[in-house]
């Protein structure tokens, strides 16, 4: 069968004689070369999906190494896992902006907001921690939903609004915690565990690897057979298997290595459980539809009568929340909130980790996938400049531009779509 447009390949209604006689290694072999041709045919078409920061952040990985051989130990790996949490939260929400073509400036301040509304509420005031937990995270909604709302019925670009947002939440933030400064956390509190909290039975990283990729090969195939029913473009079963074959080695050797040091991290799974959901919000809900349609037009959005204001101020609310949540995992890193929470790089990194995963900035393209992917490439650079003592100058100028080249890449991509007529 010759291959479509997009470089999917309808399966014949039976199998040929010549793929009936072939065997095991050949048919894998055919599969690879498959993959090659669509791989070659989707990169002329500027489809270059998650390739490009798969190899930075393998080249990171090969060069830290070569430097110092501690920095792919299981202890190493262990702690990177953890430290992408708090601020990989907050670019799951940015993706969710740049979606639609808009950016989130106030996400920092929300996150330091929303720690400080902890902290207070928690320590000073004497709320159990769970309800503490829940008002800071709806704090986070409603900032957010309030920015949304505002970019909607004025029709200001996201970045304007949230730019006052910034200055607006920092300043509440600070009045917050008032004449306190910096505010301790219980150690021993559930805020405190989120971080510190490893499950060191083996059988729980070893768990994880194989129910994530059982799921994942059983909704690629389901898609895959719902596709073939109706006659769409759809991978092969045998290409579905190879694609979580690959997946499986990667999660069961990343399980082994969590294994060596202390265990599975708390923090991870939940940052890989709400990652997941939230992908599957958006590519599998007719909200996640609507997000995408908004941010390929908004114009032609509004004309098939979807309701603009409504999705624009569910996605900055989504954004808020996320941004709380992350400045929680950040506050149990340290235990503690002061009046620097939600400053500094932080921003800069969660838009960046949206950015160089793959998420366009010209809106429409992208998943929550990519901000894990941009965060390790960032985290993985943070790490191996400590590991190698190397100054933090030159740490912001190998981040910065690894952002550029994620951006030239962006713009090189979406020319190319425009020329082949996908953009």
């Amino acid at each position: 069968m010759r291959n479509r447009a997009d470089g999917t390949r309808a399966a014949p209604s039976a199998p040929t004689a010549e793929a009936r006689r072939r065997s095991p290694g050949q048919a894998v072999a055919h599969v690879v070369q498959s993959g090659v041709t669509v791989l070659r045919r989707k990169l002329t078409a500027g489809e270059v999906g998650s390739l490009p920061v798969v190899l930075v952040l393998a080249a990171v990985w090969i060069t830290f190494q070569s430097l110092n051989e501690s920095f792919l130990s299981p202890r190493n790996l262990s702690n990177l896992s953890v430290d992408i949490v708090g601020t990989g939260l907050i670019a799951v929400g940015i993706v969710f902006v740049l979606l639609l073509g808009e950016l989130d400036l106030s996400v920092g301040s929300v996150s330091g907001l929303a720690a400080a509304v902890f902290a207070i509420l928690n320590v000073n005031h004497g709320v159990p921690e769970w309800l503490a937990l829940i008002i800071a995270v709806f704090a986070g909604t409603v900032t957010g939903a309030v920015q949304g709302f505002s970019v909607a019925k004025t029709r200001v670009p996201a970045f304007v609004i949230t730019l006052a947002g910034l200055l607006t939440w920092d300043g509440l933030m600070l009045y917050v915690l008032g004449t306190s400064g910096t505010v301790n956390l219980d150690e021993n509190g559930l805020v405190a565990k989120l971080t510190s909290h490893y499950f060191t039975n083996d059988g729980a990283a070893y768990g994880l690897a194989a129910v994530g990729t059982g799921l994942v090969f059983l909704v690629s195939n389901q898609d895959r057979r719902r596709r073939k029913a109706v006659g769409m473009p759809h991978r092969t079963l045998r290409g579905v298997g190879v694609r979580t074959g690959v997946l499986a080695v990667v999660a069961f050797t990343a399980a082994y290595l969590l294994n060596r040091f202390q265990g599975l991290p708390l923090a991870l799974l939940i940052f890989l459980v709400v990652v997941a959901g939230l992908d599957i919000v958006l590519r599998r809900t007719h909200y996640g539809r609507q997000v995408y349609a908004l941010g390929g037009s908004v114009e032609a959005a509004r004309r098939a009568s979807l309701s603009v204001t409504r999705v624009q101020t569910a996605v900055l609310a989504v954004s808020g929340t996320m941004a709380a949540i992350g400045g929680l995992f950040l506050a149990s890193r340290i235990t503690s909130v002061s009046e620097g929470a939600g400053s500094g790089i932080l921003l800069l990194n969660a838009i960046a980790a949206a950015v160089i995963g793959g998420t366009s900035l010209f809106g429409g393209r992208g998943t929550t996938w990519s901000a894990v992917l941009g965060m390790l490439v960032i985290q993985s650079i943070a790490s191996g400049m400590v590991i190698t003592d190397t100054p933090t100058a030159v740490q912001f100028m190998i981040t910065g531009g690894v952002l550029f080249a994620a951006v030239v890449i962006d713009a090189l991509s979406r020319r190319s779509q425009e020329a082949h007529g996908r953009a």
